[in-house]
């Protein structure tokens, strides 16, 4: 695969994906940043790359349909009206949209739903993450993706089941709720817990990622595949065959 175009080409994740490419011999054909013209590097590239924000999604996407190009979405912090726009241009090009890129989260987000499916409503569930402390979203995209992932498990829409942010008198934890924690602090690159606790026992799935290299070889293995897909929305799971 060559032309790797980088929509947010001097963020932490676009300089990774470039470095990352370099080491692999793939091709860069260009990358953008705010106010830059995604226009073009559409027309030239052959995939598209990104880790932008979202309120340059709408304009990414409609760069991607009208060149025709595939394009990996990691942006996070979307919103509902974002992921309607996704489902369109996943009508005409092949989009794939994800929390995280890395391919120990995609394999850690089937594990906690088969958790999820085979300890029931009986076993708390609570998200933990840490991220350095310049990220402006939280909870993060990933820790949004494994809540996703055990809500499959259940049988559940994760909306209606979630808890955030607590303080103060809460009251006591509703059963079958799923729980998130946001820290920040330092340069963290993410770290996730995922905790399944019962009464006298409790199960933890960890990830941590030690630097952005993790993300950016996943990007770019996705990128590879998504290149020989038909239009449609693609996961990190089918990447992986899972």
């Amino acid at each position: 695969m060559t032309g790797i175009g980088i929509i947010g080409s001097k963020g932490r994740m676009g300089q990774a994906i470039a470095a990352a490419a370099a080491m692999a011999d793939l091709e860069i054909a260009g990358g953008i940043d705010a106010g830059e013209d995604v226009a073009s590097l559409a027309q030239k590239a052959q995939v598209l790359i990104d880790f932008s924000s979202p309120k340059a999604l709408l304009g990414n996407l409609g760069a991607a349909v009208a060149a025709g190009k595939p394009i990996l979405i990691g942006t996070t912090g979307l919103e509902v009206d974002h992921h309607r726009a996704i489902d369109d241009a996943a009508v005409h090009v092949p989009v794939l949209q994800t929390g995280n890129t890395s391919l120990g989260v995609t394999l850690l987000a089937r594990l906690v739903q088969q958790a999820a499916a085979a300890l029931g409503p009986d076993w708390d569930i609570e998200i933990v993450e840490m991220h350095h402390r310049m990220k402006v979203d939280a909870p993060s995209g990933t820790a949004l993706l494994l809540g996703e992932a055990a809500a499959r498990g259940r049988g559940i829409d994760l909306a209606r089941h979630s808890e955030r942010g607590r303080d103060g008198q809460t009251g006591a934890r509703a059963h079958g709720a799923i729980g998130f924690a946001a820290l920040r602090g330092g340069s963290v690159a993410g770290d996730h817990d995922v905790i399944f606790a019962s009464d006298d026992e409790r199960i933890e799935l960890i990830h941590r990622a030690e630097n952005r290299t993790i993300f950016a070889r996943g990007a770019l293995k996705a990128a590879q595949w998504l290149q020989r897909q038909p239009a449609g929305r693609y996961t990190m799971d089918q990447v992986l065959g899972l």
